[in-house]
Order: structure tokens, then sequence, then C-alpha cells
């Protein structure tokens, strides 16, 4: 079953600089989605994907988050070999990519200018993820991508970010009933200078599934 997050709004500019920003973006690209990024995936998951921001010319132009740039690579080949993706790749909206038991949003729902969202916009945007972390299940897993989803995730739940220390592998047991685990995100600058590897990122989510099928 796939689920826009709780409270999203597809039409959302409260965020004047990333509303004038988005509608340049729409006058020279019209056929990009160019508008807020919904989250994709199961209603209610075990395991939620926070990233950072839709990429220009990736989930702002397809409309669906990681999809259709280099970012996405990793991460769809690694949700498929531990079955939480149909399938390995992620081209566009309607290429019958179904995730299971997992779903994909953003820390910052619209692209910012050169991929920077500002901190007010990081907080403004925060009560979206707020509103979609309450509604997973006991003993979910949140996997941050980055150190801003990472902050995001907390200041979702409330918690200082020096309460729970960044870390690529590190894993965070939060009051809630939650775990929270972090990863370097998947971008092509991360993926290429291979300060994350393919080999790290399974590594992540291997811990991931394990704690799932223990639990």
């Amino acid at each position: 079953m796939t689920a826009a997050q709780p409270g999203f709004v597809a039409d959302c500019e409260q965020c004047s600089r990333l509303a004038r920003h988005l509608a340049e973006v729409r006058a020279e690209f019209p056929d990009y989605h160019a508008r807020p990024v919904a989250p994709f995936g199961a209603a209610t998951p075990r395991l939620l994907i926070v990233g950072l921001a839709p990429g220009m010319h990736g989930a702002n132009r397809t409309g669906r988050p990681f999809t259709g740039d280099h970012a996405g690579i990793l991460l769809y080949e690694t949700l498929h070999r531990f079955g939480f993706a149909s399938q390995p790749g992620a081209v566009a909206r309607g290429d019958g990519l179904k995730l299971i038991d997992c779903r994909i949003t953003n820390a910052v729902k619209c692209l910012p200018p050169e991929n920077k969202p500002k901190p007010d916009e990081i907080r403004r945007c925060n009560a979206y993820l707020r509103a979609e972390i309450a509604g997973l299940p006991q003993g979910a897993a949140i996997l941050a991508l980055g150190g801003i989803a990472h902050q995001a995730v907390l200041m979702a739940l409330g918690f200082r970010a020096s309460a729970y220390r960044f870390g690529h592998g590190a894993r965070h047991e939060l009051p809630p009933g939650y775990t929270l685990y972090d990863s370097y995100h998947c971008s092509r600058y991360n993926t290429q200078t291979k300060r994350l590897t393919p080999e790290m990122f399974r590594a992540v989510f291997a811990a991931i599934s394990d704690n799932l099928k223990a639990g």
C-alpha cells in the first residue's frame, strides 16, 4: 500500500524562498514536477528512510523521492537486495516500483537552491516529518541519510542534536520505542569519492534488517 505523509500539503508555500525558487524552476523546466515532493512507500512501514531534500533533476523532476538521479541508484539497489523494494531501480513514477514495509521521505519536501535548505526552512517543514514519525508502529527503524536528516528526526521527536551524535553506522535507541540508524547520504559526491561504498551502505541495511527480524 502506498500513502502520502500525514498532513502532507502538495501545494505548500510556507517557505517563501523555496516557493520562489520552485516557480523559477517550473518556468525553466515546464515538464518538471517542481513542487513539494510527497513521501513514497508503505502506509505504516517498519522502516522510514529520511533524506535531505529533492534533487534538482531527480525527485524535483519526477515527483518521487530519490527517483531519476544518481542518488537513488545505490539506495534502490540496496532496498531491493534486502527485500524492501520490488525492483532494483527507480526511473519515474509509474515504473512499477513498490516499497515493502518501507517509506522514503525528506527532511525538506521542496528543492532548495544549491541543495542547501536554511535552518528556518528545516524547522518549518519539520511538522510534516513529526506527523509522519508519530504514525510509525512501535519498534520501527528510522534511517537518516546524512547529518541534516539525522538532526531533523531528532527535532521531530523533541530531542537536542547533542543528545545523539551523527556517525555513519551509528545506532541510537530513542525513548519513544524507535531505533535511529545513521548513514552518509548516497549522493553522487559521496559514492564517487568512496566516502560511502556499497559495502558500507549494505552493512547499515544488514543491521536494520537483522533488528527488524529479531523484533
